[in-house]
C-alpha cells in the first residue's frame, strides 16, 4: 500500500503533464517561448514561430493557424502587431517554477520515498521495467534482477530520439501543409475549369439553337411562298370567273328579253351572241389536288434522338488550351451523339 504523499505526487505529476500539453506550441512542438502571441482565432503561438509561418513580416502577409487552419491577415506591423497573451505567459512561468521544484524531488528514488531515512539519488535506468531508479533498488530492491544502464546515457539517447522524432514530425507537417495547399489549388482550378466548360457548352448549344431557328425560318418561308402563289392563282381565277359570271347573267337577262321579240331580224342577233358565249363557257380550273401541301413534311425523329443523346467526347480537348477556330478541326469542347 502506497502512502498518501506518494499518491498525491502521482496525481500532481499527471496534472502537470496535462498542463504541459496546453502549453506546447503547435509549430515547434515545444513549450511556448516568450513572447506568446494570440491569433484572432484565439489560438496561441510563439512569436518566432508566427514569424516563420508567415511568408513575410510586412503588411498584408497571410498565414494559416496551424491548429484550426484559420487564415490570419497581418497588419503593417506584421507579427509584432499580434497581441501578446500575458495570461499564457504567466501560466508558463508558474509551470516552469513548479517543474523546477518537482525536479528537485524527482532525483529521489520512489522506493526510497516510503523510507525517509534512506535517500538515494536516481542515477540508473531499468531497461526491463523502463523506469529510472537508484543503485539501492538495483542492489537490494525490486530491480536487482533487471538490466540497467546509466541514466545519463539513456537520457541523451532518448533526447536524441525525441529530437529526431520532432524533426520528422515537423517535416511531416510541412509536407501535409504543402499537400493541403496543392489540393486547395486543385479546388480553385476545378472551379475555373467547370465555369469555363459551362460557358463553352452553353455557347455551343445556343449555336445549335440558332442554326435550328435559322433553318426553321427558311422552311416556314418556303411554305409561305408556295401558299401565297397558290392563293394568288386561285383568287385570280375566282375574279376572272366572277367577271364571266356577271357577263353571263347580264346576257341571260338580255336573252329573256329577246325571246319576247316578235321582229325576227332583231331576234337573230342576240341569239347568235348567246350561242357564242355558251360555247366559250369552259372555265380554267386548278388541277386535281392543287390544294394539297403534304410535300412540306420533315422527319425529325432521328434528329430528335441525336439531340437527346448529345454527350461529351472523352479524351477530346484539354483544360487550358484555346479552342481552334477556322482550321476545320474539332473545337476544345467536342459534343458527340450516341444514336
Amino acid at each position: 500500500m502506497f502512502p498518501v504523499s506518494y499518491v498525491l505526487d502521482i496525481h500532481q505529476h499527471s496534472t502537470m503533464e496535462n498542463l504541459e500539453k496546453q502549453l506546447v506550441c503547435p509549430v515547434c512542438l515545444e513549450l511556448f517561448s516568450k513572447p506568446v502571441v494570440i491569433l484572432p482565432c484565439q489560438h496561441n503561438l510563439c512569436r518566432k514561430c508566427a514569424r516563420g509561418s508567415s511568408s513575410t513580416a510586412s503588411s498584408g502577409a497571410r498565414f494559416r493557424c496551424p491548429s484550426c487552419r484559420h487564415e490570419v491577415v497581418l497588419d503593417r506591423h506584421g507579427v509584432y502587431g499580434l497581441q501578446r497573451n500575458l495570461l499564457v505567459e504567466n501560466i508558463l512561468d508558474i509551470y516552469r517554477q513548479q517543474e523546477s521544484s518537482s525536479l528537485k524531488h524527482s532525483t529521489m528514488c520512489q522506493w526510497d520515498r516510503t523510507k525517509p531515512s534512506r535517500k538515494e539519488k536516481i542515477n540508473i535506468y531499468c531497461l526491463s521495467c523502463e523506469t529510472p531508479t537508484c543503485s539501492m533498488c538495483k542492489v537490494f530492491g525490486k530491480h536487482k534482477d533487471c538490466d540497467v544502464a546509466p541514466l545519463s546515457s539513456v537520457y541523451m539517447r532518448q533526447k536524441t530520439d525525441l529530437s529526431d522524432g520532432i524533426a520528422i514530425l515537423v517535416a511531416s507537417n510541412d509536407h501535409v501543409q504543402a499537400v493541403i495547399t496543392q489540393m486547395e489549388e486543385i479546388c480553385h482550378t476545378v472551379e475555373e475549369n467547370g465555369q469555363r466548360r459551362r460557358e463553352q457548352l452553353v455557347a455551343r448549344l445556343d449555336g445549335l439553337v440558332g442554326v435550328l431557328d435559322e433553318r426553321k425560318q427558311e422552311l416556314v418561308g418556303l411554305i409561305g411562298r408556295e401558299q401565297d402563289d397558290k392563293l394568288k392563282r386561285v383568287r385570280s381565277l375566282i375574279r376572272r370567273h366572277g367577271d364571266h359570271l356577271e357577263a353571263a347573267v347580264a346576257l341571260v337577262e338580255s336573252a329573256l328579253q329577246s325571246i319576247e321579240e316578235l321582229h325576227m331580224p332583231m331576234f337573230i342577233q342576240p341569239q347568235r351572241l348567246i350561242a357564242a358565249t355558251a360555247r366559250d363557257s369552259n372555265m380554267e380550273r386548278p388541277e386535281l389536288g392543287y390544294e394539297n401541301m403534304s410535300h412540306f413534311v420533315i422527319d425529325t425523329d432521328d434528329l430528335a434522338d441525336v439531340l437527346r443523346n448529345i454527350d461529351f467526347s472523352p479524351g477530346v480537348g484539354h483544360d487550358g488550351e484555346e479552342d481552334p477556330e477556322g482550321d476545320g478541326e474539332e473545337s476544345e469542347l467536342d459534343l458527340c451523339s450516341r444514336v
